[in-house]
């Protein structure tokens, strides 16, 4: 059988989600206090593989056995440290937690008073122009080719983003992305490109260009510690 589970982390306590020997990650952690609990092997699927120092408040992970253990939220919370089980459900065998994802929603957030924690936000100091950056946006919106705007090689750069939504709330800008195929550094690099904008270092045709692939400029790729993996949905 397969068992579903909706998972929450503090990245910053990691070496990322992928397993890796030597340094802390999240699927041998995982992997780990499960097998323990199982007295046998299991071995997890993640949604995604989130990078070191990249959050998560819904993260979905799977794994299978043909063991039932009672109270599995219980004793995996009380096992776990910097890991947070929210919900453990059995799913139908044909389930992935990878392949059968519909969309991903993903927060970054920016801290303008300096004061908060920098392994949760990234912090500056400078001004931001919020409506500029709120109008250049609207260019990620749709299936676009966003070579420009992911690290590492690829065969297919296309991906589509639904939903994009910035504001700003007590100091703090919000930048939330809705859509399906976020590539490595992806996020990272929207908001790079976004933070230019609103310094007024970059113009919406230089987005444009980019997007088209009219011109290989790369632009800034933001911490790792002010991201956060929302949501999946199937």
């Amino acid at each position: 059988m397969k068992i579903k589970m909706v998972i929450s982390y503090d990245g910053s306590k990691f070496k990322g989600f992928q397993r890796q020997n030597n340094v802390r990650n999240i699927q041998g952690e995982l992997e780990k206090v499960l097998s323990n609990i199982y007295n046998e092997e299991i071995l997890i699927k993640g949604a995604g593989r989130t990078d070191r120092g990249v959050h998560a408040k819904g993260q979905v992970i799977h794994f299978e056995t043909d063991k039932k253990i009672k109270n599995l939220k219980y004793k995996l919370n009380k096992c776990l440290k910097d890991i947070h089980i929210k919900k453990v459900k059995r799913v139908n065998d044909n389930f992935h937690s990878r392949f059968d994802v519909k969309e991903k929603v993903y927060l970054y957030k920016i801290d303008l008073s300096g004061k908060r924690n920098n392994d949760y936000y990234l912090n500056i100091s400078y001004y931001l122009d919020l409506d500029k950056m709120k109008r250049a946006s609207k260019l990620f919106l749709g299936t676009n080719d966003f070579c420009n705007f992911t690290a590492g090689y690829r065969d297919d750069y296309t991906s589509t983003i639904k939903k994009i939504k910035i504001w700003q709330f007590n100091k703090i800008i919000y930048l939330k992305f809705q859509g399906y195929g976020f590539y490595r550094y992806m996020v990272r690099n929207l908001v790079g490109a976004l933070i230019e904008v609103g310094k007024g270092k970059v113009n919406a045709e230089t987005i444009k260009m980019m997007l088209k692939r009219e011109t290989e400029k790369r632009l800034p790729t933001v911490s790792p510690n002010g991201l956060y993996l929302v949501k999946v949905k199937y």
